[in-house]
């Protein structure tokens, strides 16, 4: 629902960003500066162990430097308390004691027919629970006895019992005020085909009360008693409260219980939900018996970002695990994915709360999944790639997936990400391969002897001087997190990741890493000149005891002496360092991805049943690798250097080595 233009720049003028934030968090004392309206602080959103995180008061803005939240203290407030849109601007009146936004007059109609439904559907939850008390409800009481349930769960839930009567809850509920009408309207009630007139439409079942975010039952689920009933599980019909595609069971207590150690959990029904709640793990919701909706998604990630799908391990739970990750697809933005948890077969949630406890949920919520392992393993689990034309078709489907993701920035990172995965399956086969023709012979994985200090000095003189601008990117990155060491602490897991072209660089970036592990926090007596100084030196001492004396000096000397002017002018501010360092990350990543692919395409034409079309497959790859280094602070400096690998490759095509293989058989 629509909210005033007006409305929101009066609750913006009044809000004050850093109070907002500073409700909820902690600022860091050191680094803020409250007179000029400066404010950092440790993330919500990602763990870190130095503020990255700023608020700009003055601009009404926040802005995280290490994961790249940034919004204004709407966002702010609907990411952090989990609420939508006109949630978060009623939050915020509130704080600022201004009235909540008007409603338009329909709206207002709206809100009172779903008041006055809703003032039945409690007062139908207070008569299914004074049901299950009575006489009636002894057969439901002992089914939730032996399912294990407790008094405790019976009460938070609100569990009740509809009687095996035609109309005990429309005569109850009639004499307490309220219109037949309107209990049709709330679906408590229905109106037989025959003669018109109602009965309830919950008989002899175990009732779940469905209640909104805010609290508000809206709806039932009934569990029928009978074997003999026509449907075990009965929902209430889609009412002007309840939309089912638009709701999940318990959302309101789950959004709130969800943390780093208790992942949201989607399982299947009501039960599967209590039972996780009875042994202490209140994270978790039930798409009430349906296929996920991209509504309920949508929920799910206002609560969490990457929510988890215990899953039966059956074939009726890859189903439906496939189904979701279709689903998803499309809606993925940064942040936002799915995990998948697969139970052992013949167990629900409900059986491993039970035998296992919360420990046994918590296991199964840290062995998920993530979306792209999922879909990699969907599509390669079984399939035969032992012919070109497999291969291709294996290429045209994981292509069509990356396809479907609409959010660019979400569909680069999948391609990377699954031309990478690829590229080592092809490859492991082509070793077999490669293996099986040469019969064996000589460990392939030996470890090569370690250099000395002068020859690893020697070989960071080679890679500075090197016509690659892969390896001189390396150097730059490398350059750029040696005068930046809260970059590199901020950004350890981001560094860590990067696989490097140049052995010698390679070794001096996991010599820096082996540095943020003897990270101490600093002193708060201490400045933050002195700090980044003390930080400086132990990264330098980390690169001198594994890699050899003055090499960080080396490297300095010798980059930026290639990499020019350009590239300092780049760096001048921790805010630009940290943009540069996304920009040169992404290229190298671009570039890795299509050396991979280059190198597979020259293998496959070493291949004894190479296809035609392969030679020209490589050539358009390497376009693609040339076209992928991009105009940055780097390749100012690098020019034209990627010609060498261009005439490499030419030379390998037009020397056509896949023909001569055929003339020697």
């Amino acid at each position: 629902m629509s909210i005033s233009p007006g409305y929101l720049e009066t609750l913006r003028d009044r809000v004050s960003i850093a109070e907002t934030i500073g409700r909820r968090i902690s600022f860091d004392n050191r680094k803020s500066v409250p007179a000029k309206g400066d404010y950092w602080a440790c993330c919500p959103f990602h763990g870190e162990k130095t503020p990255s995180f700023h608020v700009h008061e003055k601009k009404g803005f926040f802005y995280c430097f290490g994961c790249h939240e940034n919004g204004s203290a709407i966002d702010f407030v609907m990411k952090f308390d989990r609420l939508g849109f006109r949630e978060a601007v009623e939050v915020l009146a509130q704080e600022a004691g201004m009235p909540p936004p008007a409603r338009d007059p329909q709206a207002a109609r709206r809100e009172a027919v779903r008041l006055t439904l809703t003032e039945a559907t409690e007062a139908a939850v207070a008569f299914f629970r004074d049901q299950l008390q009575s006489g009636a409800g002894r057969a439901a009481r002992a089914y939730l006895a032996q399912r294990g349930l407790t008094e405790e769960m019976i009460e938070r839930f609100e569990i009740g019992f509809a009687p095996d009567a035609r109309d005990a809850a429309l005569r109850a509920l009639s004499a307490a005020g309220f219109a037949p009408a309107m209990l049709r309207d709330a679906d408590i009630c229905d109106a037989s085909s025959r003669d018109g007139t109602l009965y309830d439409r919950f008989r002899n079942r175990i009732m779940f009360p469905i209640r909104d975010v805010k609290g508000r039952c809206i709806a039932f689920g009934g569990r029928a008693l009978s074997k003999d009933a026509k449907a075990k599980y009965l929902n209430s019909r889609e009412t002007d409260l309840f939309k089912k595609g638009s709701t999940l069971y318990n959302l309101g207590r789950a959004r709130g219980a969800v943390s780093r150690e208790r992942p949201l959990l989607v399982v299947e029904g009501y039960m599967d939900v209590i039972s996780l709640a009875q042994v202490g793990y209140e994270a978790a919701v039930a798409p009430l018996g349906t296929a996920l909706t991209d509504a309920q998604l949508g929920l799910m990630w206002r609560a969490a970002d990457e929510p988890i799908l215990a899953l039966d391990g059956d074939a009726a739970g890859q189903r439906a695990a496939a189904k979701a990750a279709d689903l998803a697809l499309p809606l993925l933005k940064p942040g936002k994915s799915l995990g998948f948890a697969a139970l052992p077969p013949g167990l629900d949630p409900d059986d491993l709360a039970r035998s296992k406890g919360a420990v046994g949920i918590e296991a199964l919520a840290a062995q998920a999944e993530p979306l792209i392992d999922h879909l990699w393993r969907r599509e390669v689990d079984g399939a035969r790639i032992d012919t070109p034309e497999r291969r291709a078709a294996l290429e045209a489907r994981l292509a069509a997936l990356i396809g479907r993701i609409d959010d660019p920035t979400v569909r680069r990172h999948y391609d990377y990400a699954l031309k990478e995965r690829r590229f080592h399956l092809f490859r492991s086969i082509q070793k077999a391969r490669g293996a099986r023709r040469r019969g064996g012979g000589g460990d392939a994985h030996a470890p090569a002897p370690r250099p000395t200090a002068e020859a690893r000095a020697k070989a960071l003189a080679e890679a500075a001087a090197s016509d690659d601008p892969g390896v001189l990117r390396e150097g730059a990155i490398l350059l750029l997190l040696l005068g930046s060491p809260t970059l590199l602490i901020a950004r350890c897991d981001e560094v860590e990741a990067l696989d490097f072209i140049d052995p010698i660089l390679d070794s001096v970036k996991n010599a820096l890493l082996s540095g943020v592990a003897m990270v101490d926090e600093p002193d708060a007596a201490v400045d933050g000149d002195e700090i980044a100084s003390r930080l400086t030196r132990l990264f330098e001492g980390a690169v001198d005891e594994r890699c050899g004396e003055g090499l960080c000096e080396e490297l300095r000397t010798r980059f930026r002496e290639r990499l020019g002017s350009p590239f300092e002018r780049a760096c001048q501010s921790a805010e630009d360092a940290s943009l540069v360092f996304d920009e040169l990350v992404a290229m190298h990543s671009a570039q890795l991805t299509w050396r991979r692919e280059i190198e597979a395409y020259e293998a496959e034409l070493l291949e004894d049943d190479v296809e035609d079309a392969a030679p020209h497959r490589l050539i358009e790859a390497q376009r693609d690798l040339v076209r992928s280094q991009g105009g940055g602070a780097v390749e100012e400096t690098a020019g034209g250097a990627e010609a060498a690998l261009s005439d490499r490759l030419n030379r390998f095509v037009n020397d056509e080595p896949w023909i001569k293989r055929k003339k020697q058989r």
